[in-house]
């Protein structure tokens, strides 16, 4: 687990930089030609302007935007919980399956591998419902920074501020608030409950500073809107307030 995590935080730095060396500050219409233009980059920027233009500002087009995306992919962040929950059921189990094969020849982790998969199949969990979500953001994530800065590249949009930032450009506030309400996101979800996803919530929020101190503070505002609105699917799904109830609990009935 702790690989994979590395390997979708790796994913995510190379698929941003990765975005910025096409066509990033290139003029976008509904003529742009290309499958990343005419599927993902042009229709952002449609929607984008549509509420912009309905609610008179393109922050608060950006903030509808989220909002509708995140709204989306709820379904998804749903099982992440449930998942995250099935997982902190099991740990006991996995903890004793780590013991009894706590050889590291290859035979012994092979059959370690073989009863940790029918172990998280029989309880139901699937260890990259937790990525889900991540991974379906990727490519707006990267649509969103095209988008924007595209549009800031083309005479007939102007972006405008954002309270007092301007959204073409970093804003290193929006990425610092950006960055801690990620890192309440992960307090309140289940980076708590699962001890493999704890190292995000001190990797997750650095990464997302860094990343919104140098690229436009539209795509900070995407972040902050997105984080703030997982927070409250936590605070109803997750209900976090519960932990400190049931923790108790469950220690006293293992001493036993």
């Amino acid at each position: 687990m702790k690989k994979s995590h590395w390997m979708i935080l790796s994913l995510v730095s190379v698929a941003l930089l990765l975005s910025g060396c096409t066509e990033f500050d290139q003029p976008i219409s509904s003529e742009s030609e290309g499958f990343w233009n005419e599927f993902i980059v042009w229709p952002l920027v449609s929607v984008i302007k549509y509420f912009a233009d309905l609610l008179g500002t393109y922050a608060l087009g950006i903030i509808a935007v989220t909002i509708i995306i995140r709204l989306v992919i709820l379904p998804l962040t749903i099982k992440q919980v449930k998942s995250s929950k099935k997982m902190q059921e099991i740990q006991p189990k996995m903890k004793e399956l780590q013991r009894k094969y706590a050889s590291k020849d290859a035979v012994t982790q092979q059959k370690y591998q073989q009863e940790m998969m029918a172990l998280m199949q029989n309880s139901g969990v699937n260890p990259a419902a937790g990525c889900l979500p991540m991974l379906i953001q990727m490519p707006i994530l990267i649509g969103f920074y095209h988008a924007i800065s595209r549009m800031n590249a083309t005479p007939a949009f102007d972006l405008g501020t954002f309270l007092i930032f301007p959204l073409a450009d970093p804003s290193i506030v929006l990425a610092i608030l950006a960055g801690l309400i990620q890192f309440v996101v992960l307090m309140s979800g289940p980076a708590m409950d699962n001890p493999q996803m704890k190292v995000l919530m001190y990797i997750m929020p650095v990464m997302i500073m860094i990343f919104g101190a140098v690229l436009p503070a539209a795509l900070s505002l995407y972040w902050v809107v997105g984080n703030i609105i997982s927070v409250i699917q936590n605070l109803v799904i997750y209900k976090p307030w519960n932990r400190k109830k049931i923790e108790p609990a469950t220690t006293g009935g293992a001493k036993k």
